[in-house]
């Protein structure tokens, strides 16, 4: 795989003052950041994208699981998604008689992030974007946004600033927006798998043992195997690693599986509070999970957080256009979290299963036929978030 080369930020378009000017400042190149500067960039405007990674294929956060209603509405490239998953299945603590959960359509695909975010990176700089690798965002002041870039510091005075910068972002701090306060931690191991006769598998574990106010998860889609878990930082009995490795040792789904040598590893927080209120001021806004831009329930946060990144590209590019800056003031998720009070709601009683027999007599409203209903409505649902997108063409092509 080519790596994107980074276009040398700080001497574009030098301010008289020793400063480098543009458009947008997006801090941070995941999924969110690259959408919304790509958007930008299509539209005509000056963006230079900066993050402190100096690949984009390694520190990987994000497991990579794209829900059916993201894959119809962007295009996403084929050749870097898996095969289609249909099938879910949800453990009590104990693994004993699974809920099972099959759905008509292809539900889940797992993509290949490091190829998806250097697909997308290339997309961005054909676009016109200024991508600025192993630059690190080191604060505001007095209006100018302080780089640390490979060849030392330097600053930018930007129109706007869009905070991509991950669960608890630097942008949302100097801009005086709100910060992510509910936050789970996890982890995840991620291999090659070779085909075992199952069709691509879902496995979900519940067990406040394991995963302690969420759930562990193995992912096999004959091509791959995802073994993660999440929860409470402050609830693991004795820690995450240690948790992720009792689980990986005996996770369902991988039996007879032959695990390699060496794994990818990946982890980091995940905002659970749902959509911050305040994501946006008259300086810039905020995008992804620095946003809080997840469900609060399944913790999925791919698919809001394109949709989101689609609203404020079209926001950012009224107010460049028209000059006008309280245009930003309609970019708000004050009205957007009233599409997560029922997640909401379901968090909190997540929260509260704090002993397997808790979890145990909650699997016997599971398994009533109200009970599946329900589950599949919100594993396989089509409700998107905060809407469908625009007819402008997406993120990554091919």
């Amino acid at each position: 795989m080519s790596s994107v080369t980074p276009a040398p930020a700080p001497a574009a378009r030098p301010h008289p003052g020793g400063a480098t000017r543009t458009d947008v400042l997006v801090v941070g190149a995941g999924l969110a950041g690259l959408h919304v500067a790509t958007r930008l960039a299509r539209q005509g405007h000056d963006v230079l994208l900066v993050d402190r990674r100096t690949t984009l294929d390694g520190a990987i956060r994000t497991t990579g699981i794209f829900v059916r209603k993201t894959l119809d509405d962007f295009p996403l490239p084929e050749r870097h998604l898996g095969p289609p998953i249909r099938r879910m299945l949800l453990y009590p603590p104990g693994l004993s008689r699974p809920v099972a959960l099959v759905s008509d359509r292809d539900e889940f695909r797992v993509g290949d992030m490091a190829g998806l975010y250097e697909t997308s990176a290339a997309v961005a700089v054909e676009a016109g974007v200024r991508l600025a690798l192993g630059t690190r965002y080191a604060g505001r002041h007095e209006g100018t946004y302080h780089l640390i870039g490979r060849e030392g510091p330097f600053r930018v005075r930007a129109r706007y600033v869009v905070g991509a910068d991950g669960a608890r972002s630097s942008v949302a701090r100097d801009l005086g927006l709100d910060r992510n306060r509910h936050l789970l931690v996890g982890a995840e191991e991620v291999f090659p798998v070779a085909p075992n006769g199952e069709p691509p598998t879902f496995h979900c574990v519940l067990d406040p043992r394991v995963a302690p106010g969420y759930l562990a998860w193995a992912v096999n889609d004959g091509e791959h195997a995802h073994v993660g878990v999440a929860g409470y930082a402050d609830r693991f009995p004795d820690g995450l690693r240690r948790a992720m490795e009792r689980f990986s040792a005996h996770a369902p789904g991988l039996e007879g599986t032959r695990r390699p040598d060496t794994v990818e590893r990946r982890g980091g927080p995940i905002p659970v509070g749902g959509v911050l209120r305040r994501i946006g001021c008259a300086d810039g806004l905020l995008v992804g999970d620095a946003a809080g831009a997840v469900s609060p329930l399944t913790a999925g946060g791919l698919d809001p957080c394109l949709r989101l990144s689609d609203l404020a590209a079209q926001v950012l590019d009224d107010a460049l256009r028209t000059g006008t800056r309280h245009a930003l003031t309609h970019y708000s998720g004050a009205s957007l979290r009233s599409r997560f009070r029922g997640r909401l709601a379901l968090r909190t009683g997540l929260a509260h299963l704090r002993t397997p027999a808790a979890t145990t007599a909650a699997f016997t409203l599971l398994r009533t036929p109200p009970g599946r209903a329900a589950a599949a409505r919100i594993l396989f649902g089509d409700r998107s978030f905060p809407g469908r997108p625009a007819p402008e063409p997406g993120l990554v092509s091919g």
